[in-house]
């Protein structure tokens, strides 16, 4: 849904109204207000008390003490995700304002996760429904010391970790340890009962290029040909935003997926991000209880490069 400026300010928004239309429609474009870095700050910390670092590379800090960040580098389009579906933590909101539009090329674009479940080829939708996706990862000794503790964690510790902590811990064929936690295929957004498709998948497969990660609750690779039929239903329903300097968005990343089109000219396009938790949420009941992210601005444990997946 698109917002009008109809001589006011982002500050004089009703912030009932905000969040209503946030609730019903779960992606809002705020245009000819003119946001900058501060009115985007303000705007954000209104509705999302809390924000999460995102340490994936090639990010630049706007303002860091606001949790503000550009975009990913690099000029290559993205295939559709919810911002950090990869890990336990995925926020409840994603933001984005336009600091400087592109001429041409890298629009962002947007798809409703409870159409692309609806349209999928009957198949493909029977196949995953009541499946979930396994998130495995290495560890290493600064995370383990921020969930568990301590780290070098005993054997006990590994199988009863903290209930603060998102992970569960299994040894591997090699003796190695993973984190992992599991997520469902077809989730229910935070504001309707429809279930919707929002998770790593996507861009996992087409701009990570894993065929491997996420997998099935089986430890099986989703079949290629289901990740086809789902990316071509997700191309078909998914809308580009034109960019306009000043605008910004709102998406409830529960529901809403995004991406974006190659990028023309770096030099031109700057995109200001902010990845938060609502205060008006209904948190995930697979959550942690008090969930650190909703206590206080999050920054999780960097991981080291060397652990980094390929892409």
């Amino acid at each position: 849904m698109i917002v009008e400026a109809a001589g006011e300010a982002l500050a004089d928004l009703d912030d009932a109204l905000v969040v209503d239309l946030y609730k019903r429609h779960g992606a809002l474009l705020f245009r000819g207000f003119g946001a900058d870095v501060p009115q985007f700050r303000e705007f954000a910390r209104r509705f999302s008390p809390t924000a999460v670092v995102n340490e994936s590379p090639g990010r630049t800090p706007i303002d860091p003490q606001a949790n503000i960040q550009s975009v990913d580098g690099g000029a290559g389009p993205f295939a559709l995700h919810p911002e950090l579906s990869r890990e336990p933590w995925k926020p409840d909101l994603a933001m984005f304002c336009c600091l400087s539009a592109p001429s041409r090329g890298g629009q962002t674009i947007i798809c409703d996760g409870v159409a692309l479940v609806r349209e999928l080829p009957a198949p493909v939708r029977s196949g995953l429904e009541n499946r979930r996706l396994l998130y495995l990862n290495p560890v290493w000794p600064e995370m383990l010391d921020f969930w568990l503790g301590t780290p070098n964690p005993s054997a006990a510790q590994f199988a009863a970790p903290p209930p603060s902590c998102p992970y569960r811990f299994h040894r591997m064929p090699d003796g190695q340890i993973a984190r992992f936690f599991t997520r469902p295929v077809f989730h229910k957004p935070m504001f309707t009962d429809a279930p919707a498709f929002g998770n790593f998948l996507l861009f996992a497969r087409f701009t990570r290029g894993l065929a491997d990660h996420p997998l099935l609750d089986d430890g099986r690779a989703v079949p290629e040909e289901w990740l086809q039929a789902i990316k071509a239903t997700g191309d078909r329903l998914s809308a580009e935003i034109g960019w306009r300097a000043g605008d910004l968005v709102m998406l409830d990343n529960s529901r809403f997926m995004h991406g974006r089109t190659a990028i023309t000219d770096l030099g031109e396009r700057m995109i200001a991000t902010y990845f938060g938790y609502v205060g008006f949420a209904i948190p995930d009941a697979e959550e942690p209880p008090n969930a650190l992210w909703r206590q206080r601005d999050f920054a999780p444990p960097a991981v080291p490069m060397s652990l980094r997946r390929r892409g």
